[in-house]
């Protein structure tokens, strides 16, 4: 019974350790940026979607003092991940867990640049999902 437990053990830290502390699969040619369209209502609305190690679209580009809405959420069942950008001095601070249900994060862009986007979720001492490759770019412009 003992061994058992400890067999089933083994298998599942392995498991873990296999999920949470592999190497990102060979990246991919970079995708072309997504220019966000404004809407008939005056918003920029975009659908990113984090996985395992990766957001799609990865460069998004919107327009300044135009307002913005991320629609996110993950593919990933059980990973934890979130999509974090911070640029105060835009105007933009985004910090938001991903679910498989959509959450809508608005915001406004104050001023022209680029800012990383990425997912800052870290399992003890593995590598973060930023370090993965799970980041990508919010290109504001004019």
């Amino acid at each position: 019974m003992k061994r058992t437990i400890l067999i089933a053990a083994l298998f599942i830290l392995s498991t873990l350790t296999q999920t949470f502390a592999s190497d990102p699969p060979e990246a991919a040619p970079a995708a072309p940026p997504v220019v966000v369209p404004i809407d008939k209502d005056g918003v920029q609305r975009v659908e990113i979607v984090g996985g395992d190690y990766f957001f799609k679209p990865a460069h998004i580009v919107v327009k300044v003092n135009v307002p913005v809405e991320l629609i996110v959420r993950k593919e990933t069942l059980i990973v934890p991940h979130n999509i974090v950008i911070k640029a105060p001095e835009a105007g933009i601070k985004v910090n938001e867990s991903l679910s498989r249900d959509p959450k809508t994060i608005s915001f406004t862009p104050t001023k022209t640049g680029k800012y990383p986007m990425y997912c800052d979720q870290k399992l003890l001492f593995f590598a973060s999902h930023r370090e993965k490759g799970m980041e990508g770019l919010l290109e504001v412009v004019e």
